[in-house]
């Protein structure tokens, strides 16, 4: 029987920083990009555990999750290299 529902992919992402503090820097640096970068194939949470950002990412499709699995990462490395200076 068919379904009406459309099958999900997804992955979390977890990185884990020297302090608690910059781990909030980094997860507010992100944290504003959801609502710019959203797609309609595409949702996304990041959470804050202590020292540890996590980053949920769910797909439609393949294409869609290695998008903003790419995405999402690029936002890290580039938070991460600001909050060193």
């Amino acid at each position: 029987m068919p379904s009406d529902t459309l099958s999900s992919h997804d992955i979390q992402l977890e990185f884990e920083y020297e302090s608690g503090e910059r781990a909030t820097l980094i997860e507010r640096s992100i944290q504003q990009e959801i609502g710019e970068i959203e797609g309609d194939r595409t949702r996304t949470t990041i959470v804050r555990d202590g020292s540890i950002v996590k980053i949920h990412v769910e797909a439609d499709d393949l294409v869609a999750l290695r998008a903003g699995l790419n995405t999402w990462c690029t936002l890290i490395e580039v938070a991460e290299r600001c909050s060193e200076r």
